[in-house]
């Protein structure tokens, strides 16, 4: 692994215990990196594809885990639904965390479930009863975990019932559970331009002291005015560019590359773990530069 260099930006409890550039584990994923190259800093799982498993996939897993910081990223607590909390998923996730040795679990910011599962991630209205909603979900979950955990900012297409905007809502339900941010740039990037507002501005609204990591993606271009979320394709310039942005103000975050499908060659996708680490480094310079 390389000896990256860990932010020095607001140090605290929220940030995730890892540093320099990721990539999210996928089985698809598991026999390219076998090899474990050492551009990798860390890994991510989502911990409801591996719970429970055993065998030959179990232990391939383990060697991962010995080898490499690992965050989680689950993908169906479904924080914003009305239905109750699964509190049996939690305490499974914990089992796997103290087994695994691994500190960080984040979630989406939104709704995957409603008397059944919807095999999607749903927005949640942004309107003060869904914050006081979805905070006590949070704190709930926090408990059960003995962890602070850390929230995504997610992609959406629909606003529904919206009382207030994107970033109050986000920073108000941070706020109100006490809990961290998962950082998803390239959602930042598809949201802007669907709803068409400047990240920029976004951006500096955000909690800093709250960052836990970064993600950063590909998406799809539907239309010219409409972009899915899709971690199927190489990362844009433009979301490159907020990435650079994002170093500048908050300091070289960890950052996660997220490839769900699509995999390109080993080296392609290294590039991208390259490319973060430049960036990471370029700030790290104009940080010290600045001190000087």
């Amino acid at each position: 692994m390389s000896s990256a260099t860990p932010s020095t930006a607001h140090v605290n409890g929220f940030r995730a215990a890892v540093s320099g550039a990721g990539l999210g584990l996928r089985r698809g994923l598991t026999q390219t990196l076998s090899d474990y190259p050492e551009a990798i800093d860390f890994m991510e799982v989502a911990p409801e594809n591996w719970i429970g498993v055993g065998g030959a996939i179990g232990r391939q897993l383990r060697q991962f885990t010995e080898r490499y910081p690992f965050v989680l990223h689950g993908l169906s607590l479904s924080i914003g639904s009305p239905a109750a909390l699964d509190e049996q998923l939690l305490r499974d996730i914990r089992q796997f965390m103290d087994e695994h040795g691994i500190e960080t679990y984040t979630e989406h910011l939104t709704y995957c479930s409603d008397d059944g599962h919807l095999y999607d991630l749903m927005p949640i209205p942004f309107t003060e009863e869904a914050v006081d909603h979805v905070a006590e979900r949070i704190q709930r979950a926090q408990d059960i975990l003995g962890r602070r955990i850390a929230m995504e900012n997610a992609s959406y297409y629909a606003a529904p019932g919206q009382e207030m905007s994107e970033i109050e809502f986000l920073n108000a339900v941070l706020q109100k559970a006490d809990c961290g941010l998962l950082f998803d740039v390239n959602n930042l990037y598809v949201n802007s331009i669907n709803h068409r507002y400047d990240p920029l501005d976004f951006m500096r609204q955000l909690p800093a002291e709250r960052i836990a990591y970064c993600h950063v993606a590909g998406h799809y271009n539907e239309a010219e005015d409409l972009i899915v979320d899709t971690h199927g394709a190489d990362v844009i310039d433009d979301v490159w560019q907020l990435l650079s942005v994002a170093y500048q103000q908050f300091g070289s975050l960890p950052t996660l590359l997220e490839r769900d499908f699509n995999y390109p060659p080993l080296n392609q996708l290294l590039g991208e773990i390259h490319h973060i680490h430049d960036l990471q480094r370029q700030a790290q310079v104009s940080d010290n530069n600045h001190i000087a």
